[in-house]
């Protein structure tokens, strides 16, 4: 039976600093079939948002490495958040795949996702059948969601994790469920992944939340407001290249304004209209969310200049795939 790491409330998680305990630092990898709340853990993990969120599956296609502060356990985890490992169907997929593939062989602790609301699928025992291939890298089974099940589904859900681990050799590390929506468990789950990492000095400077790029970053938040809203009918057709980012000349010092200019790419001409919605209502909706999060997340105000163009077949095309970053 692999170890529940059930926290009940009024009680602390496990002491593991100890007094003058070595420094600790790592990569865990959270992976999971699509939308099963490895964006949003990672942001809860980390206390701010650096992995877009969405509840269109496949949202993530860079690789964001969250940096998680625990000076309380003098240690620093960097989490890995990769796309949604699937059966792909176009060279995009399976560009995502390979993604996901290196990422495994190279943390020191992967955390496999499963939402407790739903059960385990084909979509999850395909990424296990997987796991279990990765021998060396201890894993920790993670239940998402906890907030939306009653307590006898998700015991019965734990119990189904466990039987997977046993049928397919995978010995689970901890079993740990949580929800980040609700913050239960979370602090909890960090404390447990510091002892399977390695004794190493910081591999980040303090304060820094993330290594990914600012444009890339800004890139995405733009795309998930882009995705916001047109549901089932643009999933994965959009893409968003950051053209610049410029100070404003002219502007007084106590008055900044950063200039962005971005496109928004769609692979056919009719999806257009989708994306800008009547007299260009979509678009704007687009701009003032996007706009409030990238001023939260630089930290100055914003000009935000869209534009949405044609990429034909992108997610098909190796040269297109190459121009969006991919």
């Amino acid at each position: 039976m692999a170890r529940m790491s059930v926290h009940t409330p009024g009680t602390d998680g496990p002491d593991v600093s100890g007094s003058g305990a070595p420094h600790r630092a790592g990569f865990a990898c959270f992976v999971g079939r699509p939308n099963a709340g490895k964006s949003t853990l990672t942001n809860a993990l980390v206390g701010q948002k650096v992995a877009i969120t969405s509840n269109r599956p496949q949202t993530t296609r860079h690789t964001v490495r969250g940096i998680v502060h625990r000076p309380d356990l003098n240690a620093q985890l960097v989490l890995v958040d990769t796309p949604g490992l699937h059966k792909p169907r176009t060279l995009l997929g399976e560009r995502l795949n390979d993604v996901v593939r290196t990422t495994w062989a190279e943390v020191d602790v992967i955390g496999f996702c499963l939402p407790a609301d739903q059960k385990i699928g084909p979509g999850d025992r395909f990424i296990a059948k997987e796991l279990a291939e990765v021998r060396k890298t201890p894993k920790v089974a993670i239940v998402t969601k906890i907030d939306l099940v009653d307590s006898k589904t998700l015991a019965e859900q734990l119990i189904a994790i466990d039987r997977l681990g046993q049928e397919l050799g995978i010995e689970w590390a901890e079993i740990v469920p949580v929800s980040a929506i609700g913050d239960k468990q979370v602090k909890l789950l960090g404390d447990l992944l510091v002892p399977l990492m390695p004794e190493s000095p910081p591999l980040y400077p303090e304060g820094d939340l993330t290594d990914e790029p600012e444009q890339v970053m800004v890139a995405e938040l733009i795309r998930e407001a882009a995705l916001e809203g047109v549901r089932d009918e643009l999933p994965h057709s959009i893409a968003v290249v950051v053209e610049e980012m410029l100070p404003r000349e002219g502007r007084p010092a106590d008055k900044p304004l950063l200039d962005i200019h971005a496109n928004v790419y769609i692979e056919r001409s009719s999806q257009k209209g989708i994306i800008i919605g009547p007299k260009g209502s979509r678009l704007k909706e687009v701009g003032i969310k996007s706009r409030k999060h990238i001023e939260a997340l630089l930290g100055t105000p914003v000009f935000l200049d869209l534009h949405v163009k044609v990429a034909k077949d992108w997610q098909r095309d190796p040269k297109q795939l190459r121009r969006l970053g991919f």
